[in-house]
């Protein structure tokens, strides 16, 4: 793991089933955080809605509108490109790959073929904050708000007690409470990262290169 600094991914989607698409995504750094939003071509006041998520930041929330999925994940890759630094960061997410699943890789992984866009996160470490979960004691607790709150136990933005009500806030262009449930999930997950290099070795952390062999 060395000493690099943990930068946080989560997604939104539309729905589990085929044909889903990818409605937003959002990275967590240390001094604050981009969200990306799928707005399928309706209208999103930015100015606006950045200024009420960087409430319930640290540093600034820097949001994207994209006028549909392909525009999302193009944007993606600019994000990447420009603010991670690869010799510097890592990237991790709660369940987006784990060696036998995942959920956020995946879907990333399939939403970039089906738009015939480049991989974003090219000579990327990876670590799934799941794993790490095993190197503390939390009973049966699994899940990330669950774990974070056995944890960590900080009041967080999320206006949502299930991640299904995301795609009901999309559908309905609830702009603000899909965006601050993205913030929180990504947030939680930053925070377990920062946590886990405190008190788990080095060697625990299962990293992996997110390259492509070609």
């Amino acid at each position: 793991m060395g000493d690099l600094a943990p930068i946080a991914f989560d997604i939104e989607t539309s729905g589990l089933e085929p044909g889903s698409e990818i409605t937003v995504a959002g990275l967590a750094f240390e001094l604050g955080e981009v969200i990306l939003v799928n707005t399928a071509g309706r209208p999103v006041v930015v100015e606006e809605l950045e200024a009420r998520l960087s409430r319930h930041s640290a540093g600034r929330v820097e949001l994207k509108a994209c006028q549909d999925e392909h525009a999302l994940l193009t944007t993606l890759a600019e994000v990447s490109t420009k603010q991670i630094n690869t010799d510097a960061h890592y990237l991790t997410a709660y369940h987006g790959e784990t060696w036998n699943g995942g959920f956020d890789l995946p879907f990333l992984r399939t939403s970039c073929v089906t738009c015939g866009v480049a991989w974003p996160f090219p000579d990327m470490a990876y670590a799934d904050m799941l794993d790490i979960v095993d190197r503390f004691e939390t009973g049966e607790t699994r899940d990330l708000v669950g774990v974070y709150d056995y944890l960590i136990s900080e009041e967080t933005c999320d206006p949502f007690t299930d991640s299904e009500e995301a795609v009901a806030a999309f559908e309905n262009g609830e702009w603000e409470s899909l965006l601050l449930h993205n913030l929180a999930d990504i947030q939680r997950t930053r925070e377990l990262a920062v946590l886990a290099g405190e008190y788990v070795p080095k060697s625990d952390f299962r990293m992996k290169n997110l390259t492509p062999p070609r």
